[in-house]
């Protein structure tokens, strides 16, 4: 996957903590929350697994989406999220990365 802007939902585990972000990058902001290296939120509560993202042309088109999304309320996030991963899968494994090892 190339670089591009994406907003993205992270999980704790299926209907856990939910993590909504935006960057230009998705694979390096994936590693980066994967290896502890965002201090706060995503790491306070182990949210890490990829549940959801969208790719957009522009930063500005993932800023306004981002800051819809976290407008929403809790069921709508979840029918968003299970509408393309019912099973709540890590969709990062399938961009290359490992699976979270569930003891760390």
């Amino acid at each position: 996957m190339e670089r591009r802007p994406s907003v993205y939902i992270l999980s704790s585990g299926r209907h856990g903590t939910l993590y909504i972000g935006g960057t230009s990058n998705l694979m390096a902001r994936l590693a980066q929350h994967r290896d502890g290296l965002i201090e706060g939120f995503t790491s306070r509560y182990g949210v890490a697994r990829l549940v959801w993202f969208e790719a957009a042309d522009t930063m500005e088109a993932v800023i306004r989406r981002e800051k819809q999304l976290k407008k929403w309320n809790r069921d709508w996030k979840l029918r968003l999220i299970e509408e393309t991963n019912p099973d709540w899968a890590d969709l990062a494994i399938g961009l290359g990365f490992d699976p979270i090892d569930p003891t760390a």
